[in-house]
């Protein structure tokens, strides 16, 4: 490559699925980013599926993902750089020619596959492998990065956590979700499963005359929910509102009391931003990855005991609105901005 011509950097977005994963809007965001605050320094191409192909139609060349991916890439010394978005690389790092740097949002399978003599060798063989063949190694919270530094130590000194962006949500003149709550409620969104720990949050509503909406992919988990807001009568002032539209949750930000957010497995925690963007409190577990992103403004469940939960909420509501810090909220929101994290990704793009 000569010294006018632009680094040919290849991003792969094929991990988006949906319009309600994680990973659908962390590609999203940093596609968009990237391209807006590119200003013509890099010529960019995006690797995803064909069925996501209108998210970036028109604004970038496309590559699209093959099943002959998996074993030949046509273009594997096409590019000078190539980022692998997320750890499960489809489009895996020894088939291409380039400098190479991969996204970790987690290790989460570590945990979810702990007594699975068969499935987690082989994650802890891929995921080494992906880490060896990579030049740089990007985690998206501190958490992560010690957590990668634990269970795969080559990967220290080519290691750097660069944090996610969050969009700011606009809410939708005259919009109104189908599930509306008759009474003050209070929010929380992910997918339905034991690692969010939902089932905690009965317990916040036995001195209260409150409600909880919950919104996000519905499993049988939920069953648990309801068994737990049966035992703190409770159970007809939650919503399970299964999966919601981006005006839905911009109407349950900012309607709601506050968030909760008790998640045991969180590589980042973008509906704490979401909410601190509406100048709401947020109320966190004290785990993973969320203390790193609520900061001083977040109040945290220390311990899931029903009494200590109560005990944070109600003086949490109590201390916010007291000091009013709505706007402490949303400042700390506005840290996390997608054109911050992709113009520190391409910094690593350039090599600096």
């Amino acid at each position: 490559m000569s010294k006018q011509e632009k680094p040919k950097v290849l991003v792969t977005f094929d991990s988006m699925k949906n319009a309600n994963t994680g990973l659908f809007y962390f590609g999203q965001g940093l596609g968009n980013a990237l391209l807006q605050e590119n200003k013509d320094r890099f010529k960019f191409s995006f690797y995803l599926k064909f069925k996501n192909r209108k998210i970036f139609a028109g604004k970038v060349p496309l590559v699209f993902l093959a099943k002959m991916h998996k074993l030949f890439f046509p273009g594997r010394s096409k590019y000078d750089v190539v980022h692998f978005t997320d750890q499960f690389c489809r489009l895996k790092p020894e088939l291409v020619n380039a400098r190479k740097i991969l996204t970790i949002h987690d290790l989460n399978p570590i945990i979810e596959l702990k007594d699975d003599a068969r499935l987690l060798p082989i994650y802890f063989e891929t995921m080494g492998r992906h880490i060896d063949n990579s030049d740089q190694i990007v985690a998206i919270s501190q958490f992560v990065a010690d957590d990668i530094v634990k269970h795969f130590p080559q990967a220290k000194d080519k290691l750097s956590v660069i944090y996610n962006g969050a969009d700011k949500l606009i809410p939708v003149a005259g919009h109104q979700p189908q599930n509306i709550p008759q009474k003050k409620f209070l929010f929380t969104i992910g997918n339905v499963s034991p690692k969010k720990n939902f089932h905690v949050l009965p317990a916040l509503f036995q001195h209260n005359n409150l409600q909880l909406v919950i919104a996000g992919t519905v499993t049988d988990y939920q069953h648990k929910i309801m068994e737990e807001a049966a035992k703190f009568n409770c159970a007809d002032r939650i919503i399970i509102a299964g999966p919601v539209s981006d005006a839905d949750k911009a109407w349950y930000y900012q309607n709601c009391e506050a968030l909760v957010f008790p998640s045991l497995a969180e590589g980042f925690g973008l509906p704490v931003i979401e909410a601190m963007y509406f100048g709401k409190p947020v109320f966190l577990s004290n785990l993973t990855s969320l203390p790193e992103i609520g900061g001083d403004v977040a109040y945290y469940f220390e311990s899931f005991e029903p009494t200590a939960m109560q005990k944070v909420l109600a003086e949490g509501l109590e201390h916010f609105h007291q000091n009013n810090l709505a706007e402490a909220a949303k400042q700390r929101a506005a840290l996390f901005t997608w054109a911050r994290t992709a113009q520190q990704y391409m910094a690593l793009y350039e090599g600096t």
